[in-house]
C-alpha cells in the first residue's frame, strides 16, 4: 500500500523552493563581502555605502543592534554619533540578507591602518548608542557590552528608563508614522 503523504510532501517541498526561489530574484543580495565609502547615515543603525566600482550607494541596517528611532529620545544623538564615526569612512560590509524593509542587513566593521578594525556594532552597544538586538530570550551578539553600557550608564541608559524602539514602534509606529498623526 502506497503513503499517501509521499505525493503531499513532495508537493509541499515544490511550493516552498519555487516561493523561496521567486523570493530571492526579487530581492538580490550583493556578494557576500565588499569594501566601500559610507556616504550618508540615516538614523543610528542606517547607512549608506558606496563601492569604489558603483555610482550609487547601498542602505545598510547594521547586524545585531537596533538604534532608537529619530523621533524617539536620543535618535538624533545615535544618529550624530554614528555619523561623526563613519562618515567618509571606508568600511568591510559582510551582507547578511535582506530585512523587512529591504535594506541590506550586514555586519559593518571600520578600516584602520593602525588601530585595526572595529566591528560598528559592537561599538554602538558599547557606547550606549544602541541596544543589542534580542530575540526572544536571547539577548543578541553584543549583550555583554548592553550589559557594561547599562552599567556604566553610557549614552542612552543614562535614562532611568530607556525605551527600546521596538516598544517604541509598538506605541507609535515609525518615526513617519508619528509624522502622519
Amino acid at each position: 500500500m502506497r503513503n499517501p503523504l509521499i505525493p503531499l510532501t513532495a508537493i509541499c517541498l515544490v511550493v516552498t523552493c519555487a516561493a523561496f526561489a521567486a523570493g530571492a530574484a526579487e530581492k538580490p543580495v550583493s556578494a557576500a563581502q565588499w569594501t566601500g565609502k559610507v556616504t550618508y547615515v540615516s538614523d543610528g543603525d542606517t547607512v549608506w555605502v558606496r563601492r569604489a566600482s558603483d555610482s550609487k550607494p547601498v542602505r545598510i541596517r547594521i547586524d545585531g543592534v537596533d538604534a532608537p528611532e529619530i523621533c524617539q529620545a536620543y535618535g538624533l544623538t545615535a544618529r550624530k554619533a554614528l555619523a561623526a564615526r563613519l562618515r567618509n569612512q571606508t568600511v568591510n560590509v559582510q551582507s547578511l540578507g535582506r530585512d523587512n524593509f529591504g535594506r541590506l542587513l550586514a555586519r559593518v566593521t571600520t578600516v584602520q591602518k593602525v588601530k585595526g578594525s572595529t566591528d560598528v556594532g559592537e561599538w554602538l552597544v558599547r557606547e550606549g548608542h544602541a541596544w543589542s538586538y534580542r530575540y526572544r530570550r536571547d539577548g543578541g551578539p553584543y549583550a555583554k557590552q548592553q550589559a557594561t553600557a547599562q552599567a556604566a550608564r553610557k549614552g542612552l541608559f543614562s535614562s532611568v528608563h530607556p525605551q527600546e524602539p521596538r516598544e517604541f514602534r509598538k506605541q507609535h509606529g515609525t518615526c513617519s508614522d508619528a509624522l502622519d498623526k
